[in-house]
């Protein structure tokens, strides 16, 4: 799946990725490839990603996150 991690101040990562978990309102959720649509609130925690089997995390005080057709965008503060 297409991946994009944005903050206000640069893009942290664009590309391909396997997996990633977020740290949604309810507690953490992952997203794969193929996933349904969805729209979601981020509070603060880590956002980990998987590319190429390599393991990356970022920080996060909250955002959101959007998956459709198997493009993931992730907006942090």
């Amino acid at each position: 799946m297409n991946l994009e991690i944005v903050s206000p101040e640069k893009i942290i990562y664009s590309g391909q990725a396997e997996s990633v978990t977020l740290p949604g309102l309810n507690g953490l959720f992952t997203i794969l490839d193929r996933h349904a649509p969805i729209i979601s609130a981020l509070k603060k925690g880590v956002v980990s990603y998987s590319i190429k089997g390599k393991n990356e995390e970022v920080i996060t005080n909250g955002g959101f996150v959007e998956a459709k057709k198997n493009n993931v965008s992730v907006c942090i503060e």
